[in-house]
């Protein structure tokens, strides 16, 4: 059987009558820089449609031409995902801007390790270049390996605020810090005066801006008794929250959408009702949808998508990278809604239960 003959550029030239150095310009978007006219560029066009023409991808980026695609690559397993991953929605958001703006995306999930960390030079080179740039997103980053793409002149951006030391990175992360205004606002309105804080124990920077904004907000308020507990998942158990609530505390902030989980777990076993004997509120929405507390609605979907746009601007642009913050909107970060928030119990700890 014989294999059917690859379509060349030589080929294109010669059904559009022009020269093969003319057609690798269009196919390599220098078209305009060479003042080639509107219609020889449709010409070409028509002649690669007609010949079902492939460009060669690898090679184009070899030669340093843009070739439509962007990577997205991540330090830690997170492909593939499913819809109640916390990572599903940026994703969605990656996806959808990338269709809008009629890019290609490459997941760089080879990267990966035995023990299932990713690297970017595994082999050596950075893999990434197949890109014009790359999307990483994840908790965990690889100082070194970012310091070197930066010294590369490779274009990335990250969702999620990062910070390397000598690198000026490019993110889009949401307002975390503002956003725990709202919720103080509606704590102090519903009466309560003394709040325990329910963190992460590994601290990121979005772990340390909610809890820095919450201190902000809350300095000043009738909010006189705030006390932070470092939890992990494991460690929300009955004891520590008979603790927190015979200390006073009538209300609760849940850092992350897994404290407030365990939480969950934790009143239900102590037969706890919310908000009539304890308001919570959880500072991150669960990927799964809905939840047991009013949250604060992080906006995954629209900084996958701002990543895109964020990232076509440093491919473009020879300017210091620059930061996106997602303001506190409706569309954006949107408010707790109060509904697992009650004014303080005044029924006594003993008659509950918990003493």
């Amino acid at each position: 059987m014989t294999r059917p003959r690859i379509t060349r550029q030589s080929d294109i030239a010669r059904l559009a009558g022009v020269s093969q150095a003319t057609v690798s310009m269009v196919l390599n978007d220098r078209a305009g820089t060479n003042r080639i006219p509107e219609t020889t560029q449709a010409r070409i066009r028509e002649a690669m449609a007609e010949l079902g023409y492939v460009p060669n991808i690898a090679a184009q980026s070899l030669r340093g031409g843009r070739n439509g695609l962007i990577g997205v690559h991540t330090f830690e397993r997170v492909f593939p995902v499913s819809p109640e991953d916390y990572y599903h929605e940026f994703l969605n958001g990656i996806e959808e801007q990338a269709v809008e703006e009629g890019l290609d995306l490459v997941l760089f999930a080879s990267t990966q390790r035995a023990d299932g960390t990713r690297t970017i030079y595994g082999n050596g080179s950075n893999r990434m270049r197949l890109a014009d740039g790359a999307i990483i997103l994840g908790f965990e980053k690889n100082d070194d390996e970012i310091r070197r793409l930066d010294n590369e002149g490779f274009p990335f951006v990250f969702i999620g605020h990062r910070e390397v030391e000598g690198v000026e990175i490019a993110y889009v992360t949401a307002d975390y810090a503002e956003a725990m205004a709202p919720v103080v606002r509606t704590l102090v309105d519903a009466g309560h005066r003394s709040v325990a804080y329910l963190a992460a124990p590994v601290r990121g920077l979005p772990q340390a801006e909610r809890l820095h904004g919450f201190t902000r907000s809350a300095a000043g308020t009738p909010i006189h008794d705030f006390a932070t507990h470092v939890r992990s998942v494991d460690d929300v158990s009955s004891e520590w929250l008979r603790d927190v609530m015979l200390s006073g505390a009538t209300a609760i902030v849940v850092e992350t959408y897994e404290l407030a989980r365990a939480l969950a777990l934790t009143l239900d076993e102590l037969g706890i009702l919310t908000p009539a004997e304890l308001s919570v509120i959880s500072l991150d929405s669960d990927p799964r949808g809905g939840g047991r507390f009013s949250h604060v609605n992080v906006p995954r979907r629209e900084m996958g998508r701002r990543a895109v746009t964020l990232l076509l601007s440093v491919i473009e642009s020879s300017s210091n990278p620059h930061e996106v913050v997602l303001r506190s909107t409706p569309s954006l970060c949107t408010p707790p809604d109060g509904e697992s928030v009650a004014p303080p119990a005044v029924t006594s700890l003993r008659t509950t239960g918990i003493a």
